[in-house]
């Protein structure tokens, strides 16, 4: 056998070493998926008590922090499998429904916008594979209830492809479909990352035609340009969510704008307890004090004189994520592109992944919003400050260290990284 090392591995090989134990656990991954018949199953080696190989949580190629530009707030497991059948131990649709109480609840055909970067070119037949995956309704454009837009609203020309952007935007997609199988959506791709694109394509999202709420699951900086650029976000009877990081504590905008509901993240797991689920703060979720932004009036916290973040919260941890689907990579599909994108060296996925930050949280609370169907609203940010006790609090759990410590440790009532914790039906929305 040629013994030569691929130049991707190569590469790997003379980067630090901190993604050694990575490498084993992706060539596990895919010698697993590869392994002859008679191999050993993954539920075989649990059932004598062995735990199958995990691959390493990697963030989206989009998350990479860039000066001056937005970037997505996802990170997923790959799990390798085109089959089209979830393999991944991810929640699926049935779960979210069953933890935040939303079963029996209808969209009714309301909207649910996404605003994202670039395009995903594989968005409409991916959605389809999740939603047939879990029997859901279709939802296609041909039907009219799935429509995907450039930043000025139009059909075409698309935006350039982006495949970590691509990833986002199938966790956007399924995460609607999970939370509100009957709501229609638009998926509006903003030309690039900048601020500029960005807000070009909220004012799009929010302005179209039967738009209940539009998700926002990006981030940037606060800066000095942050108070102009809210206008986008200030759009009545919309409601608009935004992610509010993968950090750990610390603020980014819009999540602190006074216009959005700021959403924050959770790790959920089954339980022995009445409601059957358990939740603790994330300790990646974003939390803390704006350095910009006023204090709204219907935000009482008397540990940080601006906006405080977050108000609300979803599930976020990947190790406690959603499955989804995606098939848009750089490298195709194969076990070794699996394994290239396992460790980081291609970007995108090749069918079910695990994912998980609070780019997942914002969809599902965007889409609760819109089973609430609340359209009498003028401001939907302070909509969970008025029905408290409709909500699931997260009282454990911690994002880092601060002063208050309610900015990010979790408790009784309101802290930064739950907010004011997460759905118990529709009722606080």
């Amino acid at each position: 056998m040629n013994d030569r090392v691929p130049p991707p591995i190569a590469r790997f090989l003379r980067r630090s070493g901190a993604r050694i134990a990575a490498l084993g656990a992706a060539l596990a991954l895919v010698l697993a998926v590869t392994a002859p018949a008679g191999a050993e199953t993954a539920g075989a080696a649990a059932a004598r008590g062995a735990r199958p190989a995990l691959a390493p949580i990697v963030p989206f190629g989009c998350a990479k922090v860039i000066a001056g530009k937005a970037h997505c707030l996802g990170r997923g497991r790959l799990a390798p499998n085109t089959s089209g059948s979830p393999t991944s131990s991810g929640l699926k649709p049935s779960d979210l429904i069953s933890a935040y109480k939303l079963s029996g609840t209808n969209g009714n055909g309301r909207t649910v916008a996404i605003v994202d970067a670039f395009d995903d070119p594989n968005a409409a037949s991916d959605l389809a594979a999740y939603r047939s995956a879990y029997s859901l309704p279709a939802c296609t454009a041909a039907s009219g209830c799935f429509k995907k837009v450039n930043g000025s609203g139009q059909t075409s020309p698309l935006p350039s492809a982006d495949y970590g952007w691509a990833e986002e935007e199938s966790l956007d997609l399924d995460m609607v479909s999970a939370i509100c199988p009957s709501c229609h959506i638009l998926l509006v791709e903003a030309a690039g990352a900048d601020t500029t694109s960005l807000t070009t394509a909220e004012d799009t999202a929010a302005t179209a035609a039967g738009v209940a709420s539009v998700s926002n699951s990006w981030g940037a900086a606060e800066d000095s340009s942050t108070l102009a650029a809210d206008s986008h976000f200030n759009h009545q009877g919309v409601a608009i969510t935004a992610s509010s990081g993968d950090s750990g504590y610390g603020v980014s905008w819009p999540a602190s704008s006074p216009y959005v509901t700021a959403v924050g993240g959770t790790s959920l797991s089954t339980a022995s307890n009445a409601r059957g689920w358990t939740e603790t703060a994330w300790s990646s979720a974003g939390s803390g004090c704006s350095t910009q932004e006023p204090k709204p009036t219907w935000q009482t916290d008397t540990g940080c004189s601006h906006r405080t973040v977050a108000d609300v919260s979803a599930v976020a941890d990947p190790n406690t994520g959603v499955a989804v689907y995606d098939t848009a990579n750089s490298c195709g599909s194969s076990s070794w592109c699996d394994l290239l994108l396992a460790l980081g060296l291609a970007t995108g996925a090749d069918g079910w992944v695990q994912v998980g930050g609070t780019s997942a949280s914002s969809p599902i609370i965007a889409s609760v919003y819109a089973l609430a169907g609340n359209t009498g609203s003028t401001n939907y940010g302070q909509q969970p400050y008025l029905n408290p006790g409709s909500l699931f609090d997260v009282t454990s759990g911690s994002n880092g260290t601060c002063t208050p410590t309610y900015l990010c440790t979790a408790g009784a009532g309101y802290d930064g990284p739950t907010g004011l914790g997460t759905p118990n039906g529709t009722g606080a929305f």
